[in-house]
Parts: structure tokens; C-alpha cells; sequence
């Protein structure tokens, strides 16, 4: 498989029809100084959406002067046209996803907050428990479903293969969104899927078992996701931009001291009950904006092909705003 090509002629040609739409459309009235009050945000169904939920929760939008409304993304490939053409503001992508979009020259993307960094456990490769497939060397010419192509599960998976002498175009990736995933296995869809939390756990309690962690060894720590805009979006909207960091910012600090915080939000967008998030496994919420540490999916993304030319994270960060 040779990545990069289909997503960018998708997320291209969403540019192109949608931008001069949107470039003269009215913000409304501002309050407080901030350019524009009521933001929509896109979110994804995983527990790394859980800072925005909990800023709101906690009031720290509307210590801001903010207002937020949040809408579930499902597939990527959704997400660029809404930007593009205004219905939504601020998003939370994977940052193969918003590095791909940086190199496709499709839109200009900044990066405002991170959100989450790997660990051991939240995210890997599955079959079912009766599959003759044992290790990821088996692998080979197999069909596994990912939630989109060219992006973070995919290269996860090729950083991981490489180790078994296995190139990405030796196996198969299809699409399968996360919330089907299962149901594929069972009736044999696929051969494996790519899985994150809390679709992992679900899937091991329903009869799935683990091939491969694909947040150990080359991805160990790798940051994830992370809340971005465009580079248009920001530079008008500077001090909401400065808002949201900061609000994002507490919720960050208490995302990664609190399990119980965690807790009361996540069931709110996904069907993880509150018990099961006392107890999965989690990535970190880092607290700072380091270009250097996503520099590193950067690289593996140029490694493997993802990339036309090698990118430069630090031209995309907004630095945090000081508390």
C-alpha cells in the first residue's frame, strides 16, 4: 500500500470547492474583546476528547467568555469540509491526519492544544480468539480494518511490521468505522482490526483477543491527537484562539491527575460506562505544546511514505498562551 495520494485528492478537492464560499461569511457580534464567542468543536468519540467535556463541565469556557456546542466525528475524511466551509470551528484530528492536510496544501493547519500521547494498552491490532492468526508475522496478505486510511493506525501498524520484515503493502487495509469493527470480525469481514479505547476492551470482553500493541518499542510515548484550526481561522481569531488554549489547559492539568474527572465525562459522548474508565487503559495528557514531540510522527510519516516532503511541526503550533 502507498499512502497519501487518495485522502489528499479528497481533502484537495474539499478545498477547492468550499473555500472562497467561505471566506466572506460573517462571525456576528464579538463580546469581551474575543473575536468569536460560540464555537463548534469537533470531537471524536475516544477518551482524548475528554479535556473539551470537561472544560465545559467545569466552567472553564465560560470563565473565558466562551460557549462551545461539540459534534462526534466518525469517519476523518468528514471533518475538512465543515472547516472549510465555517460550520465548524476547532477539531481534534490525529496528527497523521493534520500533518497529511499540512502536506497535501490543502489548507494551512495550526495546531492549538495537544490532546494525548500513547501508552502500552490503549490502542492495538485484534482478532478473534478462534483466528489461527498469533502473531503479527502472520499478518502477511491479510485483510485488517483501520478507521481510515493514511493515518495514525496505519502507520502505527507499518512502524510496528517493519520489525517482522513485513512492508505495508503486504497486507490489506479496508475501512471499517470503529463502532463496526467488531461485528466484521465476527462475521469474518476481516482477517484483524485496528482498535483504540474504549472499542478495545469492548472487543477483548466480547471475544477478541490482542495481536499486537501498537503503542510500545517505535511508538512508545508517540503523540496522538491534538486540537487544531486552520492557519486562516486563527490568524482572525486570535484571542479566541488564546481562550480556548487556556481553558484546554486546565481541564489538561486535570485530565492527567484525575481518573474520576475522566470518568464523569467520557460516558457522556462514547457507551463506556464509568466503571470501565476507572479501569482501562489510558493514554497521558500532556500539559505543555512541544513541537519536538510531534516532530516524531512527522518523521515516521516521511519514513513510510505519507509525505510528499518533510514538515516542519514548529512552523504549526500556536504556543500556550501563559496562565
Amino acid at each position: 500500500m502507498r499512502p497519501g495520494p487518495a485522502f489528499r485528492a479528497c481533502v484537495a478537492l474539499a478545498a477547492t470547492i468550499v473555500l472562497t464560499a467561505c471566506s466572506g461569511a460573517g462571525e456576528g457580534p464579538s463580546t469581551g474583546g474575543l473575536e468569536k464567542t460560540a464555537l463548534t468543536i469537533g470531537v471524536s468519540p475516544t477518551p482524548s476528547s475528554a479535556p473539551v467535556f470537561i472544560a465545559d463541565r467545569k466552567g472553564f469556557f465560560k470563565e473565558e467568555g466562551l460557549t462551545v456546542r461539540t459534534e462526534v466525528i466518525q469517519a476523518p475524511q468528514t471533518v475538512m469540509p465543515k472547516i472549510l466551509n465555517g460550520s465548524m470551528d476547532i477539531f481534534k484530528g490525529s496528527y497523521v491526519s493534520l500533518i497529511n492536510i499540512q502536506d497535501s496544501g490543502a489548507a494551512k493547519i495550526k495546531i492549538l492544544h495537544d490532546s494525548l500521547a500513547a501508552a502500552p494498552g490503549i490502542a492495538g491490532v485484534v482478532v478473534m480468539n478462534d483466528s489461527p492468526l498469533q502473531g503479527p508475522k502472520d499478518l502477511k496478505d491479510k485483510t485488517i480494518a483501520v478507521n481510515s486510511l493514511d493515518n495514525l493506525g496505519t502507520m502505527s501498524m507499518s512502524a510496528h511490521l517493519k520489525a517482522y520484515d513485513l512492508p505495508p503493502e503486504q497486507v490489506k487495509f479496508v475501512v471499517v468505522n470503529f463502532e463496526a469493527q467488531l461485528t466484521a470480525l465476527k462475521q469474518s469481514q476481516v482477517d484483524a482490526a485496528w482498535m483504540v479505547e474504549p472499542f478495545l476492551s469492548a472487543a477483548q470482553q466480547a471475544g477478541a483477543r490482542l495481536l499486537l500493541d501498537t503503542n510500545t518499542g517505535p511508538t512508545d510515548a508517540l503523540p496522538i491527537d491534538g486540537w487544531a484550526a486552520t492557519e486562516e481561522w486563527t490568524a482572525r481569531h486570535p484571542k479566541t484562539v488564546a481562550a480556548f488554549q487556556r481553558a484546554v489547559s486546565k481541564a489538561q492539568r486535570l485530565a492527567a491527575t484525575d481518573r474520576t474527572v475522566l470518568a464523569e465525562v467520557v460516558p457522556l459522548y462514547t457507551q463506556t460506562p464509568k466503571e470501565a474508565v476507572m479501569t482501562m487503559a489510558m493514554g497521558t495528557f500532556p500539559t505543555s505544546l512541544n513541537a519536538t514531540r510531534i516532530q516524531r510522527v512527522a518523521d515516521l510519516m516521511h519514513e513510510f511514505g505519507y509525505l510528499k516532503a518533510k514538515v516542519d511541526v514548529a512552523s504549526m503550533v500556536v504556543p500556550i498562551p501563559e496562565q
